[in-house]
Order: structure tokens, then C-alpha cells, then sequence
């Protein structure tokens, strides 16, 4: 009934960015809060940032100075703009909502499908 379709993936250098896409659908009332996670190959799934409706955010140490979140409560989107990519930035980044869905429909912790990211040189 909701889902998260992420989009903006792709191979780029070190150094280089790339911009995170995740779109919220479905029966939607509000979302908390809106997030990235990634996983690496044999790794597991890890925090990188997250964003509250109110605006605040949260970064991993990892990405902090890196990457930036935000988002537009109206279109229930959130984007996550990635600079100075390094190839240990190298994952699969999942989208994570919070979501407060219409009366009748599942709502809960959302996960999107995924959307690889390389860095490579």
C-alpha cells in the first residue's frame, strides 16, 4: 500500500557525486521521518543519514561533511546529495520511511528496493 521507489545510481569516480532519489507512494497520511542505509557486499546494512518532517538530521561519522539529506514533505520525497565520493562509499543505498499511512492501510517502517552506487576508478 506504500512503497519507496529510490532512483539516482550509478558508477562515478572518486571524488566524484552523485544525488539519491526515494519517492514515497501509495496510501500516505504523513511520513516521521524519511532515511538512507546502505550495504556493502558481505557487510552488513548500516546507518547513513536520516531526516525528521521538522528538518532535522542525523549522519553517520562516516559520510559527515560528505553527503547531505534533505526533503520535501509535499511530494514525500528525500534526496541524499553525495560528494567527495570515496570507494569504501561503494553499496547498495536503500530508502527507509517512517510512514503514518490513511486509516485502513499498512504504514510502519518502509524499505525501498534499492539502488547500487559504485566508486570506483
Amino acid at each position: 500500500q506504500v512503497q519507496l521507489v529510490e532512483s539516482g545510481g550509478g558508477l562515478v569516480q572518486p571524488g566524484g557525486s552523485l544525488r539519491l532519489s526515494c519517492a514515497a507512494s501509495g496510501s500516505i497520511f504523513s511520513i516521521y521521518a524519511m532515511g538512507w542505509y546502505r550495504q556493502a557486499s558481505g557487510k552488513q546494512r548500516e546507518f547513513v543519514a536520516f531526516i525528521t518532517g521538522g528538518g532535522s538530521t542525523n549522519y553517520a561519522d562516516s559520510v559527515k561533511g560528505r553527503f547531505t539529506i534533505s526533503r520535501d514533505n509535499a511530494k514525500n520525497t528525500t534526496w541524499l546529495q553525495m560528494n567527495s565520493l570515496k570507494p569504501e562509499d561503494t553499496a547498495v543505498y536503500y530508502c527507509n520511511a517512517n510512514v503514518r499511512p490513511t486509516k485502513g492501510s499498512s504504514g510502519g517502517n518502509v524499505w525501498g528496493q534499492g539502488t547500487q552506487v559504485i566508486v570506483s576508478s
